[in-house]
């Protein structure tokens, strides 16, 4: 890293890390931001980073003096009212805008302040309402208002503008389709694309785009205003004035709009973009003649000089920010804001903006050079130019998508959870900028209904469908980044995502059948693998028990994963959300017919009958991860047992009948459902299956990386088998040589293969301790090398053929198997004579 830090600096070191400054920036992240230590920090559009002496200063500020409610005349209130009037002034000083012309309103966010803008604008059915495509869904939901009084509301393209000068501007727009609204308020109709009559037309764009970080020229400003009347592009021709609006929500981090040079309308912002805090309080920054048009109905305390309650009379105030700003503002936050605008000041703007444009030019100048070992390459940035990016048009920005070295995508998924091993923070999706993401990612309107009607929603998994992504990865650079973040970012994707060489993947054996591989052939195992443990976990995420023997019955082990406890809300409680469930400790007692329960949290043991009350007991229909299931519900001394044991209220609930079938895996990977079985309260399917082998083969890696995978006592860390929580631990056998099984025998139990089993951050949580390990182990070292289209693989996922005539759901006529340790086990495999590897086993 030495000599890529020199050579960044020999291009750079006149723009990055504040020499000028009382401190440069490893100062500063030494002394401000230790929290940071071990953390790269990558989503800054989303939310930047309070330092720690700004809040030191807040602190000290608020545990100093007193801050009374404003709307009095109380010495307290009088040092609340001065307070922000000071922040009214900084805020526009930040945007150069003269308080003669301007007036700053505070809003509980931008949404808030758009949302103000946009059920005060005068909209009438001559009205146009324009946007650009590049543009935040708080902004598109202004359309609501416009449509619902009769306005035209239009979505456009604007291409390149800033070369545009003269007499005679003109901006080339691609026009969208036009909308309206046929039950408006105030229907219309308009003629060949004209409205006539005077009216009041809206304009709305980002300074900077939080899809691709794309800089808007702000002389669209003046450009717009200079349309009154006239037909814009190829768009309608709408009369009357042209008001502008600019969220600069995500551009005034770095660039805030000069409202002396162009003079919108309306402006807003957010703190916690610019300085990480206070969140939840925002601008709207409106220009007095703009503020005069706006059309406030409802009123509040603070913003009335009288009213009487019984009769329809209300006397509103004059001044424009008592006017606008219902009821008492957050003094408290608008306190606060003044020692953000210190650290801002101190930096100075132009040395932020150098700063974070010098390390997003040199990591997206990196970023196109990354190639696979054949020569494709890895990164697609999305943006305005496809070529090394220019600073001044773009933000510090990065919009991306990884490509294999087949061609395929690496779904934006895959990539936040590999970076969250590697402790990088990143934010992926659509940014809540739909028009963005569709024109960047080249997604039709087919495209984007169809992934609804196949279930695709925000924040889902589903990263990439019929072949294309359905979001992007984004990284994004603050005031407080270093070339650290950069280079580690770097070394994260050229060691977790390039190919080097040519590489099959390992296919499962319906994979493999659709794929012709030459030397294709059968075998059976040999006798020296046998059934090692068995373990029963009776309640869903909580601990297990082992035995030497236990009965199958068509849902799996019998009573395994039986029972679950769901949260005081309906969601299902496991490890990942309550760590405290791996210290509730299980057991069945065959003979007895009992449950019994214990926590080192609680004094009593709980004993629960099996069969006891079960037939008289309440039954209640339950969803459980999207599947309908019948329950048993439990009575309040056994809720208020599971609720000490765990700290959280909750419900302790039984499966009486599942509504759904297994699932097993088709040859694409995707799931379908199976009419053989039945599933308890398991997420995918009756058993997990481990190896011996396998796990002894992860070990000797966690080894070879042990500088990172110690215990706190400064040895190698070594996981045992129970960390995965698997069913079945098996002996004797290569190390995965299970992945290509398709049937299994042991003792006279026969089971099929549905493929790997998908690992999560579940297995980081020491089962005996309840604890995350802060080295991310096993998944990270899982994760470079058994990934197989965006899944960590580790261990096979078993369905019982359950020898039962008639109907499953019917298990009179089943004949009982029991598993033994110590039984052989046998499969058939399928072995091709090419080397299947896991994919991007280059690390190895």
């Amino acid at each position: 890293m030495e000599g890529a830090k020199e050579d960044f600096l020999r291009r750079f070191g006149d723009d990055y890390g504040y020499p000028n400054a009382l401190k440069n920036i490893d100062e500063m992240r030494s002394t401000e931001f230790k929290r940071l230590e071990g953390l790269t920090y990558l989503d800054h559009a989303g939310a930047t980073l309070y330092s720690e002496a700004q809040l030191e200063a807040i602190f000290r500020d608020l545990s100093t003096k007193v801050y009374g409610n404003p709307h009095s005349q109380s010495d307290s209130s009088q040092a609340t009212s001065d307070v922000i009037s000071e922040a009214r002034q900084q805020v526009l000083t930040y945007f150069n805008a003269s308080p003669k012309d301007y007036k700053c309103l505070f809003t509980s966010g931008v949404t808030g302040a758009l949302k103000l803008v946009g059920e005060t604008f005068p909209w009438s059915s001559e009205s146009c309402y324009m946007y650009t495509l590049e543009n935040h869904n708080s902004v598109l939901g202004i359309r609501e208002y416009a449509l619902d009084l009769g306005a035209t509301v239009l979505a456009v393209d604007i291409e390149e503008v800033e070369h545009l000068r003269g007499p005679k501007q003109s901006i080339h727009i691609l026009k969208h389709s036009t909308q309206r609204r046929s039950e408006a308020n105030s229907p219309r109709e308009i003629q060949n694309g004209k409205c006539s009559g005077n009216s009041y037309n809206l304009f709305a764009f980002p300074s900077e785009c939080n899809f691709s970080g794309k800089k808007f020229p702000l002389e669209l400003v003046n450009i717009i205003k200079g349309y009154a009347g006239r037909r814009i592009g190829d768009s309608l021709q709408c009369r009357g004035s042209w008001l502008v609006l600019i969220d600069a929500a995500k551009g005034c981090a770095t660039e805030p709009p000069d409202l002396a040079r162009y003079p919108a309308d309306f402006v807003t912002c957010s703190f916690y973009k610019m300085f990480g805090y206070p969140t939840g309080l925002g601008v709207l920054i409106v220009r007095n003649e703009a503020a005069r048009l706006l059309n406030k109905k409802y009123f509040s305390g603070g913003t009335v000089s009288a009213s009487i309650a019984d009769i329809d009379f209300v006397k509103k105030r004059e001044n424009i920010e008592q006017l606008f700003e219902d009821g008492t503002v957050s003094f408290l936050d608008i306190a606060s804001i003044r020692h953000g605008f210190h650290i801002i000041n101190r930096l100075t703007m132009l040395s932020i903006a150098r700063h974070t444009a010098s390390l997003a030019t040199y990591t997206r100048n990196k970023m196109l050079e990354l190639k696979h070992g054949n020569g494709l390459k890895l990164c697609l940035l999305y943006g305005r130019t496809v070529e090394k990016a220019n600073p001044s048009n773009v933000g510090p920005t990065i919009t991306f998508n990884l490509k294999r070295s087949d061609g395929s995508w690496f779904g934006y998924r895959e990539v936040e959870k590999l970076a969250s091993l590697s402790s990088i923070q990143l934010r992926t999706g659509c940014f809540c900028n739909p028009g963005a993401c569709a024109k960047f990612l080249g997604l039709s309107h087919l495209d984007l209904l169809s992934n609804l009607e196949d279930g695709h929603v925000c924040w889902d998994d589903a990263d990439v469908l019929h072949g294309k992504p359905t979001g992007a990865v984004r990284i994004s650079f603050g005031y407080m980044s270093t070339f650290e973040d950069a280079e580690k970012f770097l070394t994260f994707l050229m060691t977790s995502f390039i190919t080097k060489t040519s590489m099959l993947k390992v296919l499962y054996p319906s994979e493999a059948k659709a794929n012709a591989f030459t030397d294709v052939r059968w075998r059976q195992l040999d006798g020296g693998v046998r059934l090692k443990s068995i373990t029963i976990y009776p309640i869903k995420s909580c601990g297990g028990f082992s035995v030497s023997c236990w009965p199958l019955v068509n849902s799996g082990l019998k009573y395994d994963r039986e029972w679950l406890l769901r949260g005081s809300n309906g969601e299902i409680l496991t490890q990942k959300k309550v760590p405290r469930l791996c210290h509730i400790h299980t057991f069945v007692d065959l003979e007895q017919e009992s449950l019994h329960l214990e926590s080192q949290f609680c004094k009593d043991t709980l004993q629960i009958s099996l069969q006891k009350d079960l037939s008289s007991s309440l039954l209640e229909e339950m969803n459980v991860y999207g599947e309908r299931y019948l329950v048993h519900m439990y009575g309040n001394e056994v809720n208020e047992w599971f609720a000490r044991a765990i700290s959280l209220p909750c419900t302790f609930v039984r499966c009486a009948s599942s509504m759904h079938r297994s699932c097993v895996r088709k040859a694409d990977n995707r799931l379908c459902r199976d009419v053989q079985s039945q599933l308890n309260f398991t997420n995918e399917a009756q058993f997990l299956l481990i190896s011996e082998g396998s796990l002894n083969d992860l070990n000797d890696r966690l080894r070879l990386n042990s500088q990172e995978c110690v215990t706190e006592h400064g040895r190698p860390q070594i996981v045992d088998a129970m960390r995965f929580r698997p069913n079945l631990v098996i002996s004797g056998a290569e190390a995965y040589v299970e992945d290509n099984w398709e049937t299994v025998h042991i003792g006279k139990a026969q089971f099929s293969s549905l493929g790997g089993c998908n690992r999560c951050q579940m297995i980081n949580i020491d089962q005996e301790s309840g604890e995350v390990q802060k080295s991310k182990e096993p998944l990270a070292t899982l994760a470079s090398y058994r990934r197989v289209q965006g899944k960590i693989l580790f261990g096979i996922l078993l369905r019982y053929e359950s020898p039962v005539s008639g109907d499953v759901e019917d298990s009179s006529d089943e004949e009982e198997h029991w598993l033994e340790v110590g039984q052989k086990v046998y499969s058939s495999l399928i072995i091709s004579s090419a080397s299947l590897q896991m994919e991007n086993n280059h690390t190895l």
